[in-house]
C-alpha cells in the first residue's frame, strides 16, 4: 500500500459535524485534512484548489447538496471519491442511496446517540474503515492498470468457459457490498422481464436503505425490483433485494419458491449476509443455483460458495479491475471457486446465457 497519506476534504454545512469529523481524521493513520468546505459550491472551489483524494461529503446541504456535487465532479472529470455522511432518516436514505448510485465510494451514518463517547468511536471507526477500503482499492487499481498495460489485456478478454451445468438453475444470487448499488444498477439493468428465474441479493446495507435502492432500480430497470418482504414469492421475473438489518433465506420447495426474513445473528458481522442466504439456497435447491459476487469489502460468501461447487453449483466473479473494492470477489477467485471472472459490463450477458443453456433439453 502506498505510504503517502490520503488527503481528505470534510464538507458539510454543520460548524459541529466539521469539527467532529476532522478530530476523528487526526486520529486516523495514514489521514490527512487538507482543508474544510461549508457547502457544495465552496467544496468544487476546493477540489480544484487542493486536488483531495477523498471527500467525507454531506448529504442534504442547503443550495448544492451531496448529488449536485458528485454529479459535478463527474461532469468536470475531478479526481476524488467520496464517502457520504448520512442521517438515519428515510429521506437521508433516499438521498444517500442516489448518491451511491451517482458512484459514492461508499456512506457513514451520522451517530446519532446521547452518549459522546460512543459516537466518537462510531465516527472513527466508520471514517477508518472505509478510509482504509479506499487507499486499498487505490493502489490495486493503479497495480492492476499498470500490469494490463505490460500485459496488453483487456478485461473483455479475461473470461473463463464454465462447465456445463448439470440441472436447470432455479435462482440467481448477488452478493455485493462496497460500491455494489452503482455495480447492480448496471447489471440488473440489462436483464429482461422476462427474466427465467428468481434473482435474489445481498447488499450490504442498514436498514431503510435498501428500500430506497430497490425504489431506485425499479424506476431504471426492466425486471421488477422489490425489497424482501418475509413470505414473498421468489418468482421468474423479480428482483428480490434482502433488507437491511435482517438475514433473508429461500423457503418452500423448487415449485414455490418464497423468501423468509427474520432476525437471525449477523455471520462475517454482517446482516444481510451472503452466506446465510446462499446455504439456504443449497439446502433447498441441492446447488442449482448461480451465485454472482460484485465489488465489496471483506470475504462474505466465500464458504457458502465452496459448499455450492462441492453441490454441483456455478459461481462467478467481478473482475479486478473495475471493482470499487475488490475483497469479496477477490476471496472468491484466489481460492478458485470461480467459474467465470468478468468485468462488470459482461456480468448480465454471462447469467442469462447460464440460465439459459442450464435449462436446455
Amino acid at each position: 500500500m502506498s505510504s503517502l497519506p490520503t488527503k481528505i476534504l470534510v464538507v458539510d454545512d454543520s460548524a459541529l459535524y466539521r469539527q467532529s469529523i476532522q478530530n476523528v481524521l487526526r486520529d486516523i493513520d495514514n489521514a490527512t485534512i487538507v482543508g474544510i468546505a461549508k457547502n457544495g459550491v465552496e467544496a468544487l472551489k476546493r477540489i480544484e484548489e487542493l486536488d483531495p483524494d477523498l471527500l467525507t461529503l454531506d448529504v442534504q446541504m442547503p443550495n448544492m447538496d451531496g448529488i449536485e456535487v458528485l454529479r459535478e465532479i463527474k461532469r468536470r472529470r475531478l479526481r476524488p471519491k467520496a464517502i457520504m455522511v448520512s442521517s438515519f432518516t428515510s429521506e437521508g436514505a433516499q438521498v444517500t442511496t442516489d448518491a451511491l448510485l451517482e458512484g459514492a465510494f461508499d456512506f457513514i451514518l451520522k451517530p446519532s446517540s446521547n452518549d459522546s463517547v460512543s459516537n466518537r468511536q462510531q465516527l472513527r471507526d466508520g471514517l477508518e474503515q472505509r478510509i482504509i477500503a479506499f487507499r486499498e482499492s487505490s493502489t490495486k487499481r493503479r497495480r492492476w492498470t499498470r500490469s494490463a498495460k505490460q500485459r496488453i489485456v483487456k478485461a473483455d478478454d479475461v473470461v473463463e468457459t464454465a462447465p456445463t451445468p448439470h440441472a436447470p438453475c432455479q435462482a440467481v444470487i448477488i452478493g455485493t457490498s462496497t460500491g455494489g448499488p452503482e455495480a447492480l444498477k448496471v447489471v440488473l439493468s440489462r436483464l429482461p422481464a422476462d427474466m427465467p428465474v428468481p434473482v435474489l441479493v445481498v447488499q450490504h446495507m442498514p436498514a431503510k436503505y435498501t428500500l430506497s435502492l430497490a425504489k431506485r432500480l425499479d424506476e431504471t430497470c426492466d425486471i421488477e425490483v422489490v425489497e424482501a418482504q418475509d413470505r414473498m414469492q421468489a418468482v421468474a421475473g423479480r428482483v428480490i433485494i434482502a433488507q437491511g438489518g435482517k438475514q433473508m433465506k429461500l423457503a418452500g420447495d423448487e415449485n414455490d419458491l418464497a423468501v423468509r426474513v427474520n432476525d437471525d445473528p449477523p455471520e462475517n458481522g454482517i446482516r444481510p449476509s451472503v452466506d446465510y442466504l446462499v446455504r439456504s439456497t443449497i439446502d433447498l435447491l441441492n446447488g442449482n443455483a448461480l451465485v454472482v459476487i460484485m465489488t465489496g469489502m471483506g470475504r462474505d460468501g466465500l464458504e457458502s460458495c465452496r459448499s455450492l461447487k462441492q453441490h454441483g453449483g456455478f459461481v462467478f466473479a467481478q473482475h479486478q479491475e473495475d471493482c470499487v473494492v475488490y475483497g469479496m470477489p477477490k476471496a472468491i477467485i484466489e481460492e478458485k471457486l470461480a467459474d467465470r471472472t468478468l468485468p462488470l459490463g459482461k456480468i448480465a450477458p454471462a447469467v442469462m446465457r447460464h440460465v439459459k443453456r442450464s435449462r436446455r433439453p
